[in-house]
């Protein structure tokens, strides 16, 4: 048999059984979390997870700059579709307002309003205690450094693959 044919070299083996003791936990961490979050987040401002980091990106943006689509879908790891959807209902909330770039009127572009600042100052604090309570505090400073270089050898591979 050929090595082409191989099954083997079709299908990659399956996870040994340390593999799969560090892959699930991850599995549930990256599933449940944002759950987490999102109820949370809910509860105290009426603002899920997914639209609360938009906001952030936004806010995040020198001199109040505005984000493209595109960079923001990219940041997001969102579909543009999704991403079109949640800042529809951040528009029509008015906290976010879109407007045509000014280099290529072509290209929408994104900032973030006055309300919508201050939306982000009633959710950060709660944001902030859930980071801590669930991420930060369980670990000691030693293993949020680790965790911080794995997630930084690991994130380049995903967003690549996006």
């Amino acid at each position: 048999m050929a090595s082409g044919d191989d099954a083997t070299d079709r299908h990659p083996r399956r996870l040994d059984d340390d593999e799969m003791q560090a892959w699930l936990p991850v599995i549930r961490f990256v599933q449940l979390l944002p759950q987490v979050l999102d109820r949370a987040l809910k509860d105290e401002v009426g603002l899920n997870h997914a639209r609360y980091a938009i906001l952030i990106m936004l806010a995040g943006q020198i001199d109040g700059g505005a984000t493209t689509m595109t960079e923001l879908a990219r940041i997001a790891g969102l579909s543009r579709s999704r991403l079109s959807h949640a800042l529809d209902s951040l528009e029509e909330r008015g906290w976010v307002e879109r407007t045509s770039c000014h280099r290529d009127k072509r290209t929408l572009s994104a900032t973030l309003t006055p309300a919508g600042r201050e939306v982000l100052r009633s959710a950060a604090p709660v944001h902030v205690e859930q980071i801590r309570e669930l991420v930060l505090d369980p670990l000691t400073a030693e293993e949020r450094v680790q965790l911080s270089g794995i997630l930084s050898k690991l994130l380049p591979g995903v967003t690549a693959a996006l």
